[in-house]
């Protein structure tokens, strides 16, 4: 079975990484590709390791009225610029969004595919997971689901890599010279993606999320998130990790582990890594999660939901192993 593709975004990190996944995937075959500064050019001069196959193939200037037949689209673009453009596509293409503009919206199913695939399958508009949400939430959910941690006040601190802030960079602090043997918190109290992670808290667990805190940081690596996430419960550790263990039974891409986790463990994979310490003297629980954010955090899990949607075994193009050293 050939699935026709299209990728709007591809210029930037994360569309590079749906480039690279759809290019090795079975039954994906690429035919469109979008972009804004790179339109007119060959996907080879973007990508110079291109698969022979897709050299050639032209990047168009994103246009919704002007698609080709395709079956799915992917669109990885800053968050405030797909949703009018989406409206436009037709019903019949399949979409999975990597932006953000979509989470929560109606008549989009939020993607969180590990801890959610019966709501994705058989959807025709998938909202991807940020990239923090991703490794949050995937160490949160089986806590939540089992009444081990309180809803309410979780504190998140996380960390990622520089490749988070996308290609075009943004200011200066995503620079070599700037970021290198730095450590740089941001996005302070009102970053983009509280809503989605208060929502899913919610939903998860029944309760309130009030009180929730995350705090992103920049660190000197190109891929990666590690979320350190501080909870209220008396769980004991190996409660949480035979929890997490119960959730995740027969998830391909979910691995619990009993030491922490570190962010090369997931380096290139759509992987995410799971683990827990727990003091119940102190109503103690933290949760670990790590994930590479261009992977679990944005093309990966967008192939896992293309997947899911299109009937196609969950782990189709998705099982290489991970990048090590």
């Amino acid at each position: 079975m050939s699935i026709r593709v299209g990728i709007v975004g591809i210029s930037g990190f994360g569309g590079g990484e749906a480039l690279r996944l759809v290019a090795s995937h079975p039954s994906f075959e690429l035919v469109y590709a979008a972009g804004e500064g790179s339109a007119g050019s060959r996907l080879v001069d973007r990508f110079p390791g291109a698969p022979a196959r897709l050299a050639d193939l032209v990047i168009r200037k994103w246009d919704p009225a002007a698609l080709p037949k395709l079956d799915l689209l992917f669109t990885s673009l800053p968050t405030g610029s797909s949703a009018e453009a989406l409206a436009r596509v037709s019903g019949d293409v399949k979409i999975v969004d990597i932006g953000g503009d979509h989470r929560y919206a109606e008549g989009w199913a939020y993607g969180l595919a590990d801890v959610w695939p019966d709501r994705i399958e058989g959807q025709r508009r998938v909202a991807n997971p940020g990239c923090f949400p991703a490794a949050t939430l995937t160490a949160l959910a089986p806590l939540l689901a089992g009444g081990l941690i309180e809803p309410g006040n979780i504190v998140v601190d996380a960390k990622t890599g520089i490749s988070g802030a996308g290609r075009g960079g943004g200011d200066s602090r995503f620079g070599y010279a700037e970021s290198n043997e730095n450590l740089l918190p941001y996005g302070l109290l009102r970053h983009v993606h509280m809503p989605e992670m208060a929502t899913t808290i919610e939903r998860l667990s029944g309760g309130s999320a009030a009180g929730l805190v995350f705090t992103p940081h920049l660190v000197p690596m190109t891929r990666g998130i590690l979320a350190t996430v501080y909870c209220r419960g008396r769980a004991t550790t190996e409660q949480c990790l035979e929890a997490a263990r119960r959730f995740y039974s027969g998830r391909a891409f979910v691995r619990v582990t009993d030491r922490p986790p570190q962010t090369k463990w997931a380096t290139g994979s759509n992987l995410a890594f799971v683990s827990y310490a727990a003091d119940p003297e102190r109503a103690l629980v933290i949760a670990m999660g790590v994930v590479d954010n261009l992977g679990k955090g944005a093309a990966g899990q967008a192939v896992q939901n293309a997947n899911l949607i299109c009937g196609l075994p969950e782990t189709a193009g998705l099982e290489g192993a991970p990048v090590w050293p």
